[in-house]
């Protein structure tokens, strides 16, 4: 195992996926429709695969990844990170191999004991049904936790259907199945119906994280918004040569960012312009993620906070330390966000052009703290 994932971050500096999608390709499409009553939707868009470019990942791979964010170059534990997921993608596992095998990273399957996937109920069968936008999600979830923690082993725990109950019934069977992380990459009104099924989302010594939404500056996405839970936004990734780090970012003109109308203010927010819980808390990479995805053509390019939920979970994972969102705050380890607001079009005039939608010096709502410089943080 260790001379294998020496191998992969040796090829850290050699292996770079390039920016954007080709020429000519189609735009972004959402992956999973509005959610009905009652139910939630994935937090992911896609570029579908163009004929002819779909054979090699054309976004950022994991070795960008892990230099953006200083990431060392060998160690981690072998933590169980859950993925709560709703319905079947019979090709995960094979797909997540493809991504793992083009950055150099050991196999991680059901033989060796690091894959396992079950239904809500924690049994090997029989699954949900099969539907393309959340396994496109699924696959994305599992590709940024093996980015964040090529040593994690993975568990993917997937509802019958995205109704809010079923979903967070994939995260009380995570934790009773040792998961010691559970990452959601979905996202649902609040409400008093999600709001009761808060304690699914609360597990003394298992961190919770989800996906703070990616519609910018509006109301609260359920779960990101429970205050036991790290929510997390995004950002856009960009080379910069002329600086140390040799890497740039922005906010996500996407990442959500709210104020909570249901959860009370935790002690350890301090900003004064929501009365309540504000999302997001940290945030990480959103833009241009590069996944092999069998059931739309091979390599894709994907949007969404649920890149950002999955990569901040494997850091956790890749630490073996566990909290509470309020751990974040206050320590050092982030890159602080200073450009960029998720209101393009009134370019920050719904929030008052203040922290709630634009980015600032220190904490602001669309990336939280910052995003991850090493492991320090975590």
């Amino acid at each position: 195992m260790k001379r294998v994932l020496c191998a992969f971050f040796a090829v850290i500096a050699g292996l770079s996926a390039a920016t954007g999608t080709a020429t000519g390709a189609p735009a972004a499409r959402a992956a999973c429709p509005d959610g009905k009553p009652g139910h939630v939707r994935c937090l992911t868009s896609y570029a579908p695969a163009v004929r002819g470019l779909a054979d090699a990942p054309s976004g950022w791979g994991a070795p960008d990844l892990a230099s953006a964010y200083r990431l060392p170059a060998s160690g981690g534990a072998d933590t169980l990170v859950a993925i709560s997921i709703a319905y079947d993608a019979p090709n995960l596992e094979q797909d997540l191999n493809t991504y793992r095998a083009q950055f150099g990273m050991p196999e991680c399957t059901t033989a060796n004991g690091c894959f396992r996937k079950v239904n809500q109920r924690g049994d090997a069968g029989p699954l949900p049904v099969f539907e393309r936008g959340w396994a496109i999600e699924s696959t994305l979830d599992v590709s940024m936790v093996s980015a964040a923690c090529p040593t994690c082993r993975i568990l993917v725990v997937e509802a019958d259907d995205p109704q809010l109950g079923n979903m967070a019934a994939t995260v009380d069977t995570a934790v009773r199945l040792g998961a010691k992380v559970v990452s959601n990459s979905y996202g649902g009104k609040e409400n008093g119906s999600a709001m009761a099924l808060a304690k699914s989302y609360a597990h003394a010594g298992t961190t919770i994280v989800a996906a703070s939404g990616d519609s910018g500056f509006t109301a609260a996405s359920f779960p990101a918004s429970l205050s036991s839970v790290v929510a997390v936004g995004g950002t856009t990734l960009a080379r910069d040569e002329s600086s140390p780090r040799g890497w740039a970012e922005t906010v996500w003109q996407g990442s959500g960012s709210a104020c909570s109308a249901y959860v009370a203010k935790p002690r350890w927010q301090k900003d004064k312009n929501c009365a309540k819980r504000t999302v997001a808390d940290v945030a990480a990479v959103a833009e241009t993620l590069a996944i092999h995805v069998a059931d739309v053509g091979g390599w894709v390019t994907v949007d969404g906070t649920s890149a950002s939920a999955p990569f901040i979970a494997g850091l956790y994972g890749r630490t073996g330390h566990f909290g509470t969102p309020g751990d974040l705050y206050g320590r050092t380890g982030f890159f602080d966000v200073v450009t960029g607001n998720n209101d393009p079009r009134l370019g920050g005039a719904k929030c008052g052009g203040d922290y709630l939608c634009v980015a600032k010096p220190g904490y602001d709502a669309p990336t939280g703290v910052g995003t991850p410089d090493g492991l320090a943080a975590f």
